[in-house]
């Protein structure tokens, strides 16, 4: 019933032109994002054809012989457009399992893409993993979510730093400089954590270069100094904030408050989501209690990103 074929860059424009219908796609799932750090993955990508027409795509790497989506990303999964049906879905998964066994594979790790960045509902993969492939939960991240359009009131702390920022006159900046932001992410990442950012500076620009609407960057200032900054992710459906830090000052003055009510209540006051990320340590099984207590000062309640495993 169906044609599955693996990605090659001759595929780039069909790939992109469905990632840019389908009703569970971002713009992480375009080439230009995913292949930015192809030299770390060996890309398994594939391309489902139904007769002629394109069907879905599944993001993947490859690793010995496992299949995963994607581990390269923030989530993975079948990516699917409004055409795509239960039963079809059903069917896809069963003739997915065949070609993964003739192509030498033994197991797959499969990271759906969470429900919030639907823009229609699109869990028909979940109910034929389930189904077919006897999929197992083999791990749940928990993220922090705001519904924006309900209008959640601020915890009296986050309240009380919103006050700070304005009686200091912290300036808020949108789209402003990455480069500027950097040094103080990696400064504090390796002072607190130990850590880096998942992507260089280098990596960052490169990215803003090609999806500059998608990757947006707020800065915080008192007196002209940097004290604080969020990179966002906007998508459809939510805002992302892929990355925050402050400084001392930023933390007395309220900079992160100052820039959650610049897009809240004023930039993206019409999104649906905003998603502040995980707050967990471990490979998602221990919480920061602190990080998360900070992120639901605003408002935030659970969102789960789960991954699946199962045996061919």
């Amino acid at each position: 019933m169906f044609e599955i074929k693996r990605y090659t860059p001759a595929d780039k424009n069909a790939w992109d032109a469905y990632v840019a219908k389908a009703r569970n796609a971002t713009f992480l799932f375009k080439r230009g994002y995913m292949d930015y750090h192809a030299d770390r993955f060996k890309d398994h990508s594939l391309l489902v054809y139904k007769g002629k027409h394109l069907h879905s795509l599944l993001p993947a790497h490859q690793v010995d012989n496992e299949l995963y989506s994607h581990y390269g990303l923030t989530y993975g999964g079948l990516i699917m457009d409004i055409n795509v049906t239960a039963s079809d879905t059903v069917q896809l998964f069963e003739e997915l399992n065949v070609y993964l066994r003739k192509e030498g594979f033994s197991r797959v790790v499969y990271r759906p893409v969470p429900w919030i960045y639907h823009t229609i509902p699109a869990e028909e993969d979940l109910y034929a993993i389930f189904w077919k492939c006897h999929a197992r939960l083999l791990s749940r991240n928990i993220g922090t979510t705001i519904f924006l359009r309900q209008g959640t009131p601020w915890r009296k702390d986050h309240r009380r730093r919103l006050r700070n920022a304005r009686d200091n006159g912290v300036r808020v900046v949108r789209d402003d400089s990455l480069s500027s932001f950097w040094p103080l992410l990696e400064e504090n990442l390796n002072r607190k954590f130990g850590a880096r950012p998942v992507h260089s500076l280098q990596e960052i620009l490169l990215l803003k270069e090609r999806f500059p609407n998608n990757i947006i960057q707020y800065n915080a200032y008192r007196e002209e100094q940097l004290i604080g900054g969020i990179t966002f992710y906007v998508t459809p459906q939510v805002l992302h904030g892929q990355y925050s830090s402050t400084n001392d000052i930023g933390k007395q003055c309220g900079a992160m408050e100052a820039i959650y009510e610049q897009i809240i209540h004023h930039d993206y006051s019409d999104m649906a989501y905003l998603d502040f990320g995980s707050s967990t340590e471990n490979q998602g099984s221990l919480i920061n209690e602190g990080l998360i207590a900070h992120k639901e000062g605003y408002g935030g309640r659970a969102v789960c990103y789960d991954t699946y495993e199962w045996e061919l």
